[in-house]
């Protein structure tokens, strides 16, 4: 199982098990993990599931798809390396993935 490790705003840092075909934002749901609210339940109609993606996996991540970049215009403080973690689906090539939460979601 893939290791995707949550870090929130104050810096601590929490790696769980990703199951394969999931999303970020499941995984987080699933592990209790703390800054995910994912009020829309992964729909890509909120920004409440907004994370920093770390600059050393960007690219494995890649780009954000059009509809998430129009949903990130409600997210707070959104960077270039701003996605929704609804939109990240878990693969092996994503093990040990590092995103972090915003101090707030939008």
């Amino acid at each position: 199982m893939p290791k995707i490790t949550f870090v929130d705003s104050a810096g601590t840092a929490r790696t769980v098990d990703g199951a394969v075909g999931s999303t970020v934002m499941e995984t987080a749901l699933r592990n209790n993990v703390p800054g995910i609210d994912a009020e829309c339940g992964g729909a890509c109609a909120c920004a409440t599931c907004h994370v920093y993606v770390d600059e050393a996996w960007t690219e494995a991540v890649g780009p954000a798809e059009p509809m998430e970049q129009d949903m990130l215009d409600f997210a707070t403080d959104v960077r270039a390396n701003s996605r929704l973690s609804c939109q990240i689906r878990v693969t092996d090539a994503l093990d040990g993935l590092t995103v972090t939460t915003p101090a707030r979601q939008g």
